[in-house]
């Protein structure tokens, strides 16, 4: 909640910005604000994944994707991520949240985002997402059927598998107890 008028901001604003394909790659111009930082002065590292979420909402307005995922009833929902820092992000600075979605399997759609400023890539992180509706989640072949066939050179990098299966936990429906190994 605590980007809550942000994400609304999003939601109206990203209408009236240029139209982009949901296979290509959406840019987010933001700048930091005082409710992103921590007491070091920099974008806590928290923030990051809640301010990639405004660059997928902007890539998903932007696209037409957004309106015809509400029509449907699907909501997106998170289902592991990761990221790497490099430099940090400071009060006032100008950057830009760089989106776009790397691919498919089975179980998730990949997006890798970028935060860039001055051309430098600060931070990266991969989101693996999933579409879900009142009956579970939404099949690749009902979200193709909806959002039209993903470029045929699309193709998931072999990590992202390798990082999918030893970072998973296991399906809801599976116990998960909490014993610490080792």
């Amino acid at each position: 909640m605590h980007l809550i008028f942000r994400t609304l901001w999003i939601l109206f604003a990203s209408r009236r910005r240029p139209k982009v394909s949901i296979w290509g790659a959406s840019s987010l111009p933001l700048r930091v604000l005082p409710s992103d930082i921590d007491i070091a002065m920099h974008v806590n590292n928290g923030m990051y994944f809640s301010l990639m979420d405004l660059g997928r909402f902007d890539l998903m307005i932007r696209s037409g994707i957004w309106k015809l995922m509400r029509r449907k009833g699907w909501s997106p929902v998170a289902n592991g991520e990761t990221i790497s820092f490099r430099k940090s992000l400071k009060l006032g600075q100008r950057y830009t949240i760089e989106t776009r979605i790397l691919g498919f399997d089975e179980r998730a759609i990949y997006f890798e985002q970028r935060m860039v400023a001055d051309g430098d890539i600060y931070a990266r992180g991969y989101i693996a997402t999933r579409l879900v509706s009142a009956k579970g989640p939404v099949s690749n072949e009902e979200i193709f059927a909806a959002f039209g066939q993903p470029p045929a050179d699309m193709v998931l990098p072999e990590w992202i598998h390798e990082w999918r299966l030893n970072n998973g936990l296991p399906s809801t429906r599976r116990p998960a107890p909490h014993i610490w190994a080792g």
